[in-house]
């Protein structure tokens, strides 16, 4: 399994599948997701982070450099 940093916290958050996996019987999960925001930008961002986006309006990069 491999990681990727949260644009959000900075967190290491894993990254299933792929072909870190291919020789073992690892059902792991993915804890993120690659987001393409309102503006255009695109953010790698755990579910917390996710969870913290503005609900009110579509969220763009600065939402994200808030987290």
């Amino acid at each position: 399994m491999t990681t990727q940093p949260c644009d959000g916290c900075g967190d290491d958050v894993s990254i299933a599948g792929g072909i870190a996996n291919i020789w073992t019987l690892e059902k792991s999960t993915t804890d993120g997701l690659t987001l393409e925001l309102a503006d255009g930008s695109e953010h790698f961002l755990c579910y917390d982070c996710m969870e913290r986006l503005p609900d009110d309006r579509e969220p763009t990069a600065d939402d994200v450099a808030d987290l």
